[in-house]
């Protein structure tokens, strides 16, 4: 069986644009019980059009329901069972084993997999959860090669998923109180103020009482700083590692990424798993969406995090992005004239355009049409707006510009 390309979907342009760039299954959350409860999610009156989209591509559906659940939400969701019925789920995450009585009871037919929230990390634990129904393991982000080679081949009937790619939390497996501590937000509840990327000012020096002359290594930028911060996770080079140990899916983390992020990483992985000759083109882009320095988690080492210096180039403390996002090509309404869904100002210079399969498109006969089709000099977020190009767009592309004109990626 192939490997399975796991991509996150915050809500249905991600999920859309998912599928449309190469994952074979998506994971996303309903408006409740959901750990990003920010990132958009699906509200109920969505569930026709997504039911539509998975039906014509005939790919996957996770709902993750991975919050730890207090007692209100355990008797809410007691009383939700048609409505999540409703949803075209072929399985729900979870991190609460006081779910599973009402999940085997009301969705037999569906699967149930171990969120990574439930740090999984030894085979025993992974025969425990197949015992109770569980049918995959997404593993602690603390999970070797070995430790997934080694659990796969003690328990090889049992599913086991890891993330490949994208932010990583400095808390064990990410359960954190910080947010809560300095937001009154739970990160636990599905609600993270993102806490460990703040900038903070130092006055005084990072010493801790008991061991004098030892100080917390902290680099300032730009006067202030991030401590708690972790690098990003990037296995782009290791996928034929990660399928040999034994993962049956590769999971990319996002779903409050833009939909920019969810289709460069998606094909970046989609290519490397298909062995795509050209597959090092479209990794280059893995570096200009916006991403903290790359590492390869402990994947390589049971002890601190590697740094992946194979994947790395040289970043700064903050995030990294050469790129802005400027919205997606839409329906074609005339012979070189296309709809546009803008998300941020789009100028006619400097246009770049990728797709699929297309991994730069450039275009120097660009015309901006407003809603009436007159042309404008810009088109801007909330408005209706149309591009006319001789170029060959698709519906579906998306539209970027470097963030540094004098900046390129064209080697």
């Amino acid at each position: 069986m192939a490997i399975e390309l796991l991509s996150p979907a915050g809500n249905y342009d991600k999920l859309r644009t998912a599928f449309s760039y190469g994952a074979d299954a998506a994971y996303m959350g309903m408006t409740e019980f959901s750990l990003r409860r920010n990132a958009g999610n699906f509200p109920a009156e969505e569930i026709g059009k997504v039911r539509a989209l998975k039906e014509a591509t005939g790919k996957k559906l996770y709902c993750t329901m991975n919050i730890l659940f207090h007692q209100r939400d355990m008797e809410r969701i007691q009383t939700m069972a048609d409505e999540i019925r409703s949803w075209p789920f072929d399985a729900f995450i979870i991190s609460d084993i006081g779910l599973v009585p009402f999940l085997r009871k009301n969705f037999p037919e569906r699967g149930i997999h171990l969120s990574t929230q439930a740090s999984c990390l030894n085979s025993e634990s992974v025969k425990m959860y197949r015992d109770m129904g569980f049918s995959r393991i997404i593993l602690g982000r603390e999970a070797s090669l070995d430790d997934i080679k080694r659990m796969k081949d003690a328990v090889p009937d049992m599913e086991l998923e890891a993330f490949v790619h994208g932010a990583m939390c400095m808390a064990y497996s990410g359960r954190c109180l910080l947010s809560a501590h300095l937001a009154g937000r739970s990160g636990n509840q599905g609600d993270c103020s993102h806490t460990c990327r703040w900038n903070y000012k130092l006055h005084y020096a990072l010493e801790e009482e008991e061991r004098p002359g030892i100080y917390y290594p902290i680099s300032e930028d730009e006067g202030y700083t991030t401590i708690l911060s972790s690098k990003d996770l990037c296995m782009i080079d290791h996928v034929r590692e990660l399928e040999e140990a034994g993962l049956s899916s590769l999971k990319i983390e996002g779903r409050m990424k833009s939909i920019y992020y969810v289709a460069v990483v998606t094909r970046a992985y989609r290519k490397a798993l298909d062995n795509a000759p050209d597959a090092d083109r479209y990794k280059r882009d893995l570096f200009d969406v916006s991403h903290r320095e790359y590492t390869t988690g402990f994947f390589f080492s049971s002890g601190p995090v590697d740094t992946a210096s194979d994947v790395s180039r040289p970043t700064s403390y903050g995030y990294e992005r050469n790129y802005l996002f400027l919205g997606s090509i839409g329906r074609k309404v005339s012979g070189n004239t296309y709809e546009v869904d803008i998300r941020n100002q789009i100028r006619p210079d400097g246009l770049e355009f990728i797709g699929p399969d297309v991994p730069l498109l450039c275009a120097d006969d660009i015309t901006l049409l407003d809603e009436e089709m007159n042309p404008v000099e810009k088109l801007d977020h909330g408005h209706t707006g149309y591009i006319r190009t001789s170029s060959p767009l698709k519906e579906g592309y998306i539209i970027r510009r470097l963030s540094d004109p004098e900046k390129s990626i064209i080697e």
